[in-house]
């Protein structure tokens, strides 16, 4: 089948064409372009953006829940849920509150879903080995207890080449054994540096190990007084230092899990083409502080601290929009390439170019969600 998108304005990773079109035959993009310089096929199916702005399709690489369904235990339906909002690929997140019996269990729901899931591409573990003391209900953690062989033999094995991504805390005594397994394991998996207070020197000590990402930058992290009055050097300083490292974003309507001028420094220091926004969504249902039930999407755990959010990925990127300079180009780069990038998917997907597949987004000019291609088939929601 094919299909010529046309009245477009199409999102590159450059800039946007205006008064566009988009081809695409078997799923896969085959041109792109001014519509006045393209040929296009005569049996080809004409689909008209309206004027939209037509980007790829978001890639979330850390989310737990959406839509009432986790993305562990009810995988299909999670996912469906953020393919409505736009996101084509998506990594279902166990939550690292879940104890092993749980951890198992969710992982073999996740491998399950996989084959009748296309949207979803594997797992971001966050945790189990992470600073115990940081992340909403800190006081739930089952993970307190030194790191186990043969303990994470069983989840590591379980989890297998879907194991996209681990979160660490560099900190954590005995982390190489399980690091080098999991590397065994599934030589593509990636660390991330997450729920963490580590020094550059406890990160370099890692070695090969060393993390290329960090969980949600600057939420859920700290780092220790390097003297009375003196601020110390923690994951987040490390990661904004070092260009190789890309850092996850979560950008809330009202910037709490971020402040607005700590996403404009983020942006600043790792640049746009290594900043990753995310969701991290979750369905806790534990009632706001009062200072902040006004805000829409954010949710908390049973002492009042940040449990994640509600938010889907258009909605970061109007969120983006608004705390930052960037325009509608650089926010699908965040939202799309750069998770595509982390995941060594960005030659398959995250950005509109002849070979890649079309998993595409239509959106107007706040963001809301218009149309959705998987896989160069419309939706039908």
């Amino acid at each position: 089948m094919k299909n010529a998108i046309v009245n477009a304005n199409v999102v590159l990773e450059n800039g946007i064409i205006f008064d566009g079109s988009v081809l695409v035959s078997d799923g896969v993009i085959t041109d792109v372009g001014k519509t006045r310089d393209m040929q296009i096929p005569n049996d080809a199916q004409y689909i008209d953006a309206q004027g939209a702005y037509v980007g790829p399709g978001f890639v979330d690489i850390h989310v737990h829940e959406g839509g009432g369904y986790s993305t562990c235990f009810h995988p299909k339906e999670a996912a469906m849920f953020f393919l409505r909002h736009g996101t084509t690929s998506i990594l279902a997140t166990p939550s690292y509150d879940l104890n092993f019996d749980e951890l198992m269990e969710a992982i073999s729901c996740i491998k399950m879903a996989i084959p009748e899931a296309p949207t979803i591409k594997g797992m971001y573990m966050e945790g189990p080995y992470m600073n115990p003391n940081y992340g909403s209900h800190a006081y739930m953690n089952p993970w307190r207890h030194p790191i186990c062989e043969t303990e994470y033999k069983k989840f590591v094995d379980e989890a297998g080449v879907y194991a996209k991504v681990w979160a660490i805390a560099p900190e954590r005594e005995g982390l190489l054994p399980f690091l080098k397994y999991a590397k065994k394991v599934n030589p593509n998996t990636i660390f991330a540096i997450g729920h963490s207070e580590a020094t550059p020197a406890q990160i370099h000590a890692l070695g090969k190990y060393r993390p290329t990402l960090q969980t949600h930058s600057m939420c859920a992290t700290g780092r220790k007084e390097a003297l009375p009055g003196t601020r110390g050097v923690g994951p987040d300083e490390y990661c904004m230092m070092h260009s190789d490292i890309y850092c996850e974003l979560i950008s809330d309507s009202c910037g709490i899990h971020v402040h607005p001028e700590m996403q404009r420094l983020l942006l600043h220091n790792k640049g746009i083409n290594h900043t990753v926004l995310i969701t991290d969504s979750t369905i806790y249902n534990e009632p706001a502080p009062e200072n902040l039930r006004h805000i829409p999407d954010l949710n908390f755990d049973r002492e009042g601290g940040l449990a994640g959010s509600k938010l889907t990925m258009e909605i970061a990127c109007r969120n983006i929009m608004t705390h930052t300079n960037c325009g509608i180009a650089q926010a699908f780069v965040m939202a799309s390439l750069n998770g595509a990038t982390v995941l060594g998917m960005d030659n398959e997907i995250g950005s509109i170019e002849v070979g890649k597949r079309a998993d595409l987004v239509f959106v107007d000019d706040r963001f809301n969600v218009k149309r959705v291609m998987l896989q160069g088939e419309l939706c039908d929601f």
